[in-house]
């Protein structure tokens, strides 16, 4: 993994990214070298010709490519899952490029040259990626690993590596036992301690040991050898910092007090305000500017399914705990919650309205929170928003929980488009386990990587409330 930012990046994804960007930009000069046959002029003004049309064509696709998924090396990666997942981020890019054009004709490079580029740009990505995902070089790029444990957070992290274990990060050599722990992986994945553990990882060629066990007391731990290893450039991470590398959360179960004092991250300050503030503001603007006649489609709809109120107001907890009203289009009937008590909102909930159901569906409900963020109370990128009544029970129930209220909330989020949907308190841990990891390491880059997710999020139904 690679660091940018605070974020981690799989360099799997950066190498596979690398590599289309390149092989895009060669399309599209070969595609206009074919369509421009009868040019006058010499190859090299050809090339300084179509080169905007060049940068944005890529741009666009990459990012299409981006915002459904596709660089997050999961799911099916042979022709039919890769194609599936093509042919759409194809259909995106296309769109965005047709918008393109018409806010800004001077980028235009004409239907034919358009539609040359993007058969022969899917094409070569379908190659790309069936070469690449059966490339037994991969196997050098994934770092390999001894983990010191093999209890029960040794067999989550061997579950972990088995569900793609020819795209993860990591390839897990063997577990070394301790004292007293009961065996949670497989006997044959067990390599026995005998000698000390610098000389384990010279023996496997390990560059990494990951710790799995809590329990840090007492004669078996060997935090000398581990030091050992450590001054030997062996890297050595513990639970919370690996799930936070590989798995982009802070592992509720791993976490302790200590580890969020005096690790990395957290930062806060007037620069990192403002320059957020600023960003809330432009992407705010921006996105009511694009999205107004569906706004005012919406708004419609309601009035004519249910009537008034259009638009809800309802209390959340905000920055510092401090109670707002939200705004939303109202998407559940007028008397979704009888008697004033609060109810999960669930997957298929019936107090939902038909237009409602469509409108979360595509989180169109979620648009007049621009007005929460152009009024300050919410940022465009955050944790996600929740009533007080709520709060009560989960920071009752969950450590940390009010960690993810030291930062102002959301109208989409790390959890929103990493978690499926939610409504119970196990599902509130497990979306904690992403806001925590926004909180620790929010940036412009990652609130930019979340942004792109987003569409992908929308499109494909998908996500979290």
């Amino acid at each position: 993994m690679i660091q940018v930012a605070n974020h981690y990046i799989s360099r799997f994804s950066i190498l596979l990214a690398s590599i289309e960007t390149i092989a895009l930009l060669g399309v599209f000069f070969a595609g206009a070298a074919i369509r421009f046959l009868q040019w006058d002029g010499t190859m090299s003004e050809l090339l300084i010709s179509q080169l905007p049309g060049a940068i944005t064509f890529t741009f666009v696709i990459i990012a299409s490519m981006a915002a459904l998924g596709m660089y997050q090396m999961e799911g099916r990666q042979d022709f039919e899952g890769i194609l599936l997942r093509l042919l759409p981020s194809f259909a995106l890019g296309f769109g965005f490029i047709t918008l393109i054009f018409y806010l800004f004709p001077d980028l235009y490079f004409g239907r034919g040259l358009l539609a040359i580029v993007m058969l022969l740009a899917l094409l070569l990505i379908l190659f790309i990626r069936l070469f690449f995902f059966r490339w037994q070089g991969l196997d050098n790029l994934r770092y390999r690993a001894l983990v010191l444990g093999v209890g029960a957070n040794a067999g989550e992290l061997f579950d972990l590596a088995g569900k793609s274990p020819n795209l993860s990060n990591f390839r897990i050599v063997g577990f070394v036992p301790l004292d007293k722990e009961s065996r949670h992986v497989p006997v044959e994945m067990i390599i026995p301690r005998t000698g000390s553990l610098i000389s384990l990882t010279n023996q496997h060629n390990i560059s990494e040991i990951i710790v799995s066990v809590q329990e840090r007391r007492g004669g078996t731990y060997p935090i000398q050898e581990l030091l050992e290893c450590r001054i030997n450039g062996i890297k050595v991470t513990d639970l919370v910092g690996f799930y936070e590398r590989e798995c982009g959360h802070l592992q509720m179960d791993s976490l302790y007090p200590s580890w969020l004092v005096f690790g990395s991250g957290f930062k806060q300050g007037s620069l990192r305000t403002l320059i957020k503030r600023l960003f809330d503001i432009t992407a705010s603007l921006l996105l009511l500017i694009v999205t107004l006649p569906i706004i005012l489609l919406a708004a419609l709809l309601i009035l004519i399914e249910d009537g008034r109120p259009v638009f809800y107001r309802q209390e959340r907890v905000g920055h510092a705990g401090k109670p707002y009203m939200v705004f939303k289009f109202r998407s559940m009937f007028n008397d979704a919650e009888k008697g004033g008590k609060p109810r999960w909102a669930t997957t298929d909930d019936p107090r939902v309205t038909r237009v409602g159901k469509i409108i979360r569906k595509l989180r169109i409900d979620e648009l007049p929170q621009i007005i929460n963020v152009l009024k300050g109370e919410m940022s465009f990128v955050g944790p996600r928003p929740e009533r007080p009544h709520f709060v009560d029970i989960l920071s009752a129930q969950i450590p940390y929980y009010n960690l993810r209220h030291s930062i102002k909330p959301d109208i989409t989020g790390w959890a929103q488009v990493r978690y499926p949907y939610g409504a119970s308190v196990e599902d509130a841990i497990e979306k904690l386990q992403y806001d925590l990891y926004y909180v620790k390491n929010h940036s412009l880059f990652l609130d930019f990587i979340i942004l792109i997710n987003t569409v992908g999020v929308v499109l494909l139904s998908k996500g979290s409330r």
